[in-house]
């Protein structure tokens, strides 16, 4: 089936697009959550994503273990959200590794999987080692999963901006 890319800043409407996306797909829909709430904000703002996505979508939790997630899952749209996060909870493990699970899982899964991703590397160069690790490797990991893309868009203003 198609692997879809989704990057764009914060608050640009990738999230939103991909759920929209995703629902054209079909109604066996998966939500694959990469985040962890380890504190009252980002509790908070898990709360809301899944309000915003409401009863469509299984939600499957996997900050770890996303190529797994995405084998296992039975669906006819997977949206995975986000890889970025799931790049800052894996930082530690073989990220090369994990990234080429990752293009595979995808690549061969039966469902649509629409991967939303942040754009980290506009802005200032970071003024730590381990910040610019992250923002390099983010990079890679955006181009790797817009190689294996059949679709990738660029989210500006909640405007989908077709690149390829």
């Amino acid at each position: 089936m198609a692997v879809i890319l989704i990057g764009g800043g914060a608050r640009s409407g990738k999230s939103r697009y991909a759920l929209d996306r995703a629902r054209r797909e079909g109604s066996n829909l998966v939500f694959i959550a990469t985040a962890e709430a380890h504190d009252d904000e980002m509790r908070a703002r898990i709360e809301q994503h899944r309000l915003d996505r409401g009863p469509d979508f299984t939600t499957i939790e996997a900050p770890m273990e996303l190529a797994a997630a995405i084998q296992t899952a039975e669906a006819d749209a997977i949206v995975v959200d986000c890889l970025t996060l799931w790049l800052a909870n894996i930082l530690d493990r073989d990220v090369e590794a994990a990234t080429r699970d990752l293009e595979t899982a995808a690549i061969s899964s039966r469902a649509c999987v629409i991967l939303v991703t942040n754009e980290v590397g506009a802005g200032i160069v970071p003024d730590n080692p381990l910040a610019r690790e992250f923002r390099d490797r983010a990079g890679i990991l955006n181009q790797r999963m817009a190689d294996c893309a059949s679709e990738v868009y660029w989210m500006v203003f909640g405007q989908p901006l077709r690149i390829k």
